[in-house]
């Protein structure tokens, strides 16, 4: 690992990536030290990407999907020189399936995984150096065009808000989260530089505190006026009328419209059919998963139980307490005002305008 001086995250907000390729190597931004320290991981082998994915180090659906892209360019890359076409073959499959079962509820991980499989089954007869190159060229092209689809959805989403918003967001969808932006984030900051985001109301996202950590960090760098909250506050907020707008990012989106999101977002949703506040979902294209007919065929992840019984390392609960931890809920459809992609805002009822799009 290495670490880098925090005025190097702030020099361009709107380049900014958590996930580098330099000098024939990956680097990853270690998110589970945010705020406190900026460090870097060096990946030279996929085992380091899994490991990093599978412990959060990067976390968020469409950055998890550059990172798996990125992660085949290093196993193929220890492929030896001589490999014919029936051993390239296992290894793509070994390193792929090792990366496939580190997070099993993002799409994109799979949507990623497929598409590097279709690269590499038109390169796989050239031999090993190019599948490399051409794999690389892949995760480069997944990774420059989630930046450029998220600035899109960007401007889709802005059209939603009126003047002076008042915005709630759950856990975090931001830059850090994808290659660079942000779903959720990203329409923030859209709608923040037109003028039509008063501030931002950031539920912390227990158990691992995501909108305290990294939400908060990057609405901190970007200038966007914020202000943390219990996650049990929203529905506080909203009866109270502070709650104009909530946006919300995705780990899948299935072909009816229901979505899994960081756990509590579905109670969040809830909340905001009762008192009438819209509820908008961003994220891209490859988060969207026509072959899963609704939200019961989502698997939802479950995580260690000391994730719920320690805070930042430090026991909260009286020792041999049992623990039940969702990294995810689905939000149904009929809860879900619009869903913001980069291809436009689609709306109800989203079996259609979904089945629409992808035809």
């Amino acid at each position: 690992m290495s670490q880098e001086p925090s005025n190097h995250m702030t020099a361009d907000a709107h380049v900014f990536t958590p996930i580098r390729w330099e000098d024939d190597h990956l680097r990853l931004l270690e998110q589970t030290l945010l705020p406190a320290e900026e460090v870097w991981i060096d990946c030279t082998e996929p085992e380091q990407v899994a490991d990093a994915i599978r412990r959060l180090a990067v976390r968020g659906a469409p950055a998890i999907g550059i990172a798996a892209a990125y992660g085949l360019v290093l196993g193929m890359r220890a492929a030896a020189p001589e490999a014919d076409t029936a051993h390239l073959t296992a290894r793509f499959n070994e390193v792929a399936e090792m990366l496939g079962r580190t997070r099993p509820t993002a799409v994109n991980l799979r949507w990623a995984l497929e598409r590097a499989r279709a690269v590499f089954a038109r390169a796989a007869e050239r031999g090993r150096d190019a599948v490399v190159r051409e794999l690389l060229t892949c995760a480069q092209t997944i990774h420059a065009k989630d930046l450029q689809d998220n600035r899109r959805m960007g401007e889709h989403g802005a059209a939603l808000f009126a003047s002076g918003a008042r915005v709630l967001t759950h856990c975090n969808a931001g830059a850090l989260a994808t290659g660079g932006y942000g779903t959720a984030i990203g329409v923030i900051q859209s709608a923040w530089e037109t003028g039509k985001v008063g501030m931002v109301w950031v539920d912390e996202t227990r158990p691992l505190l995501q909108g305290a950590r990294l939400t908060a960090w990057e609405l901190k760098r970007l200038g966007i006026p914020f202000r943390l909250v219990t996650d049990s506050s929203a529905g506080t907020l909203m009866a109270q009328g502070l709650v104009d707008r909530i946006v919300v990012g995705a780990d899948r989106i299935a072909a009816n419209g229901d979505t899994a999101n960081k756990i509590g977002t579905y109670t969040v949703a809830v909340l905001a059919h009762r008192h009438g506040v819209p509820f908008y979902v961003a994220a891209p294209l490859s988060t969207i998963d026509p072959a899963t007919p609704n939200g019961a065929a989502i698997p939802i992840e479950q995580r260690q139980a000391g994730e719920v019984t320690e805070v930042l390392g430090r026991r909260i609960a009286p020792d041999e307490t049992q623990a039940m931890n969702f990294a995810f809920d689905v939000t149904p459809a009929e809860l879900i005002t619009a869903i913001i992609t980069e291809e436009g805002v689609l709306e109800p009822p989203y079996t259609e305008s979904i089945a629409l799009l992808f035809r």
